[in-house]
């Protein structure tokens, strides 16, 4: 009985070091390429600050001109 265990634990033993040494090469890949940047998300991150800038001023302007009390034009 002892010879057994003795004989099923040398067994998966051998098996996980052969696992643990084969695995790592079997799933060895290439390393990605580095990402690059052509600036169009940053003209756009731009673009969409102008934009809410834009609103924000029309509607802090829009008051001003639409009442009779200031007569800008």
């Amino acid at each position: 009985m002892a010879a057994t265990w003795k004989v099923f634990l040398g067994l998966v033993t051998t098996v996980a070091l052969i696992v643990a040494v084969a695995l790592p090469a079997v799933q060895a890949q290439a390393p990605a390429p580095a990402p690059t940047s052509d600036g169009t998300s940053i003209d756009q991150g731009i673009a969409y600050l102008l934009m809410m800038v834009a609103l924000v001023l029309t509607y802090l302007i829009h008051p001003l001109d639409a009442s009779s009390f200031y007569k800008l034009f």
